[in-house]
């Protein structure tokens, strides 16, 4: 499938490529580069808003992240979306996450954050449009959970660990860019591809 998905493929390679550099060539990529909202705001790094998304803190992070775009981002680009509106989906919802997350955190000087999920929720919630009813598996359970019971799951989680983490709980996931990438997800191929939604309602059981 990567064969007719050559943006997926192009996404897969950097993000691979410049994390594995950052992570074992140049450890100090992660701090010059990271998505960081004072910095931004202070110094005018803006090109923070798009490098943070192609590093990762660890193999385990984009490993994650690389096996959820593997699997849905040829799928949405060759069959579905197509090159272009693909690109708008994925760079829309990693954008739309850091607002998200910029808006927050723009005082705080300790807030730093790496990797493409605020995109990938993006991408997984666009599949979520298309293939409601597909089984979607969740790592270490071997049972997969409708697309559409996912996808009501994840914003809801999402947006509770938001509030939590605004109550000072929560951990060092970044939960407000996989609530912005999320919704940017649904609303980009809303519009980029109205047909969708009658697809959607289409293979509803109700």
């Amino acid at each position: 499938m990567l064969s007719a998905a050559p943006i997926t493929t192009f996404l897969l390679a950097v993000n691979v490529l410049v994390s594995l550099h950052a992570l074992f060539v140049d450890p100090g990529a992660l701090d010059r580069y990271a998505f960081r909202p004072v910095e931004m705001r202070e110094r005018k790094e803006w090109y923070r808003m798009i490098t943070g998304a192609f590093l990762h803190a660890n193999l385990v992070h984009l490993l994650f992240n690389m096996m959820t775009l593997y699997f849905f981002g040829p799928y949405l680009e060759a069959r579905r979306l197509g090159e272009l509106p693909f690109l708008v989906v994925y760079f829309g919802s990693l954008l739309a996450a850091h607002a998200y997350a910029y808006v927050r955190h723009r005082n705080d000087p300790d807030y730093a954050a790496v990797g493409a999920s605020g995109a990938i929720s993006g991408v997984l919630l666009s599949f979520c449009l298309f293939e409601p009813m597909s089984p979607i598996y969740i790592f270490l359970i071997p049972v997969g959970i409708p697309a559409i019971l996912f996808a009501v799951l994840f914003i809801a989680f999402s947006s509770y660990a938001v509030r939590d983490a605004d109550r000072g709980g929560g951990g060092r996931i970044a939960h407000d860019a996989h609530l912005g990438g999320a919704i940017a997800g649904l609303v980009l191929t809303i519009i980029l591809s109205p047909s969708v939604l009658r697809i959607f309602v289409a293979q509803l059981p109700f």
